[in-house]
């Protein structure tokens, strides 16, 4: 039998944003709204969506949308003439963000480009005036420069995995230029946002780390005085334990290259068994599936302890690797969807709680506020594994006479739903739970 011990008297810090995303709900108020997720990214408290690869999608906005270069249409244009910048599109979905309560994260630079030719992911004609350009971009969003917004987006992050292709490579998905052209891309865009925006938090560039620990510590050395407020990264796994692996180098290289201030966001994640062949098919059909959701929900519980301030699943946007909606029917949500739901019922109470478990393959977070709630997630690659008979010990709990205990359960047949209930009136007590393979379970102490 499994064990889990929470106690609820020792305070481990707040809970951290790890049900963020990568694009945030469909919704349109310019045209005849049909169909919307806005009140499912409500519900779930999504706190934080980057909006990277936004412009893949045409209710976004498509080519018209947050990309640098689709604001940004003719640099013979002066980037000071509020003239030269096409927002209308993107102001749209930045007010779909607003309605959600979602708070936008924001890439700037480039999709990925996957086409045969290349277009807005080569380097920029003046690195410079790109900065400058960034800049306006902010202002018009933060402090209403050009019939703008006052959003007060918080995180600005420059481009996204430079480090994706070698120097070398004839067909470059992200970068189009040499390592050396995107240090100094990043040191000037850095320098120039940190001057004009102390108070924000400026980082990047979204590596794609594992590919090359060199290259990361290249591009930490090129910077000059003003350092990075955050630096994210990417990881797609099958295995919950080799994401915190990671995110343990990902820690050393920020240690090592004195960005201890640094915070290290992981802001593209998802079930990954491999790129390739039926590998590939197999990860695209587990995104969709429950074991996806038990992998999504494994790796916030896992993540909310280690290192790290931030996780941001890719994608929530209608596409092959969302596994929140239906991918042509979003209102309707899939099994990935309720570990965001579930996880915030933790990330809005006052803080997170001591954790102890003896079990490799089962994942546990608590927190404590209004109510005292506890996650879990059994997960492992392995499909053939059995059940498992889990013991959870709470400790400490608030308790003036008489509290119940709620089962809300994420399996095949239930999509967090009420399943059982108790009655306890001691501060410490136990339950005795039967988790099938690829299960998660909420268990809220409320009053009775």
């Amino acid at each position: 039998m499994a064990k889990i011990t929470v106690d609820f008297a020792q305070n481990v810090g707040k809970v951290k944003p790890m049900h963020a995303v990568n694009n945030g709900p469909v919704h349109k108020f310019a045209v005849d709204q049909r169909i919307s997720n806005l009140q499912a990214f409500i519900d779930a408290g999504i706190p934080y969506a980057r909006n990277h690869d936004a412009s893949f999608f045409a209710t976004y906005g498509g080519n018209h949308t947050v990309d640098v270069n689709f604001i940004f249409t003719d640099w013979s244009k002066d980037p000071y003439d509020p003239a030269s910048y096409d927002f209308v599109c993107t102001d749209e979905l930045m007010r779909v963000h607003e309605a959600a309560g979602v708070k936008p994260f924001y890439r700037l630079g480039s999709r990925i480009e996957h086409e045969i030719k290349k277009y807005n992911t080569l380097p920029p004609p003046d690195f410079k005036k790109w900065a400058i350009v960034c800049e306006h971009i902010i202002r018009h969003y933060n402090e209403g420069w050009a019939d703008g917004m006052h959003m007060g987006i918080e995180y600005w992050e420059i481009w996204n995995e430079p480090n994706l292709d070698p120097d070398d490579s004839k067909h470059k998905r992200c970068w189009g230029g040499t390592a050396k052209q995107f240090y100094e891309l990043f040191r000037i865009t850095l320098e120039h946002l940190k001057e004009k925006f102390p108070h924000l938090k400026i980082g990047g560039p979204s590596c794609a780390c594992i590919l090359g620990e060199a290259w990361i510590y290249e591009l930490f050395q090129s910077l000059g005085e003003v350092k990075p407020d955050f630096f994210s990264w990417h990881i797609y796994a099958k295995d919950v334990e080799w994401v915190r692996e990671v995110i343990h180098r990902v820690q050393g290289y920020l240690k090592k290259s004195n960005l201890t201030k640094t915070e290290s966001i992981l802001n593209e994640w998802n079930y990954v068994r491999g790129w390739t062949g039926d590998d590939w098919i197999y990860s695209l059909k587990t995104e969709k599936n429950l074991k996806g959701s038990a992998f999504i929900a494994s790796t916030m519980l896992m993540s909310q302890y280690e290192p790290l301030d931030m996780l941001m699943y890719y994608d929530a946007r209608p596409c092959g690797m969302n596994g929140m909606f239906k991918t042509d029917m979003v209102c309707e949500k899939l099994k990935g969807y309720y570990p965001f739901y579930m996880f915030n019922q933790l990330y809005k109470l006052d803080h997170a709680v001591k954790v102890e478990r003896d079990d490799i393959n089962v994942y546990v977070a608590g927190a404590v506020g209004d109510e005292q709630n506890v996650m879990l997630s059994y997960f492992n690659d392995d499909d053939n594994l059995g059940d498992k008979e889990v013991k959870v010990e709470f400790k400490n709990v608030a308790n003036d006479g008489k509290v119940k205990l709620e089962y809300y359960v994420l399996d095949e047949n239930h999509d967090c739903e009420l399943v059982r209930e108790e009655i306890f009136t001691t501060t410490e007590f136990s339950a005795y739970i039967k988790l099938p393979i690829y299960t998660t379970m909420l268990l809220k102490i409320v009053k009775a």
